[in-house]
């Protein structure tokens, strides 16, 4: 039994040192053939310490971090070789290859960048944060009544860019001696500004399920995920009505901690090709396209789990669940949104296109969401929160130019 453990266990480590040799001799190639970055180019940097595996964390922030570097050329600095090659192949962002402080070390020789944006709380962004003379500021990859959002670690950067009035009473609430006032500026969703792209269906009158589940999560405390717990009952249910299409987009992490959740996820997935063989007009979407846009945008009802996926929704003001976690060690902020939201427990899915028909009619629901949206997100009228997101980084560049008037005088 130990053994087979064991040769499976080497295996994928082969497998994963394999990978990584590979990116790294592709990745090579992709800089060779676009030669050097202009030097003294880039004031604002944004810093990737993980692989391609959470590179969705990225993704959302391509198409705002475009629209910056029309008057603020963003660079980002990636420091494994998989994220590197995959934010190359698909950000259409400037990208520096920095595996080794050294790396690091001459990129900043080169580059002002007197704004660094972290997009996670990857322990590696400490090796980031050592350089001082620019501001660090953490921009996070979404809004989230998740427990990580409440993070001691908040303290380390100089600023936080935070969705809205929510994100400020979460954090005055759960950190002691944090200045919420100075270190958080309210930008909202710059992503919402850019729900672009068209399905891959033809409208027509079925109604369209957006199902994003969150995955297993790597804690007890953490355990969101609704695959196993609520996905599959939902799903059936869902197909069967021959009235509902259904777009599932499942967390590219799912699987990697629990194999049983998993295969719940590859099960969802041979449901909804089988149902479209069965029935071609059915047009069910297994989504994995790198960006979301239509995804929130059009669906007539989004189910989603514990994450910022949920508030990705909230943003758009329409129609949205949020699945009960089973887990009993699941931690669940009784305050902001989930105190008030449309709950999906697991006694429903048998019975959810009524539970759905219901959401969907609710004006007083519509109503309440269009609230909670105001106070997570603040303005959202098309453009304000790329506005506020420029106006931003645009303060911080002031600043960084203050500070360093300052300096020479001295």
């Amino acid at each position: 039994m130990q053994i087979a453990k064991d040769v499976k266990r080497a295996a994928r480590l082969a497998r994963r040192v394999l990978k990584g040799r590979r990116a790294y001799f592709e990745l090579r190639e992709m800089l060779a053939a676009r030669g050097p970055l202009p030097t003294e180019h880039f004031r604002v940097g944004v810093y990737f310490a993980d692989s391609d595996v959470n590179i969705y964390q990225m993704r959302q922030w391509y198409a705002p971090l475009a629209e910056l570097s029309r008057t603020h050329p963003v660079l980002v600095l990636a420091r494994n070789a998989a994220g590197a090659r995959q934010l190359m192949n698909e950000s259409g962002l400037d990208v520096a290859f920095v595996p080794k402080v050294t790396d690091i070390e001459r990129v900043i020789a080169e580059q002002s960048l007197d704004v660094i944006l972290y997009v996670n709380q990857n322990t590696r962004n400490f090796q980031m944060m050592r350089y001082g003379e620019r501001w660090h500021v953490f921009v996070n990859h979404g809004e989230s009544d998740k427990m990580y959002m409440t993070s001691n670690q908040h303290k380390a950067y100089d600023y936080a860019f935070v969705a809205g009035d929510a994100a400020r009473d979460r954090l005055s609430k759960a950190l002691w001696d944090y200045d919420v006032s100075k270190s958080t500026v309210a930008i909202g969703r710059p992503q919402t500004d850019h729900l672009s792209g068209e399905p891959p269906f033809a409208p027509d009158d079925r109604t369209v399920v957006f199902y994003a589940p969150t995955w297993e999560g790597d804690r007890p405390a953490a355990s969101y995920g609704s695959v196993a717990t609520h996905g599959e009952r939902l799903v059936t249910r869902l197909i069967a009505t021959g009235r509902h299409r259904v777009v599932y987009r499942p967390h590219p992490r799912s699987g990697v901690v629990d194999s049983e959740f998993g295969e719940a996820n590859k099960r969802i997935i041979a449901m909804l090709a089988e149902a479209n063989k069965s029935d071609p007009t059915a047009q069910h979407v297994y989504d994995t396209a790198p960006a979301l846009g239509w995804q929130l945008r059009l669906p007539d009802v989004a189910i989603c789990d514990i994450s910022a996926m949920v508030y990705d929704r909230l943003a758009t003001g329409k129609p949205l669940m949020v699945t009960q976690p089973v887990a009993p060690e699941a931690s669940v902020d009784e305050g902001g949104y989930l105190s008030v939201c449309e709950w999906l427990d697991t006694t429903d899915c048998d019975s959810i296109d009524v539970v759905l028909d219901r959401v969907i009619g609710d004006d007083a629901a519509r109503e309440k969401l269009g609230v909670w949206s105001t106070r997570y997100f603040g303005d959202t009228t098309a453009g304000a929160p790329t506005k506020r997101f420029h106006a931003a980084i645009e303060d911080l560049l002031a600043k960084a130019d203050s500070w360093r008037e300052k300096s020479a005088r001295v």
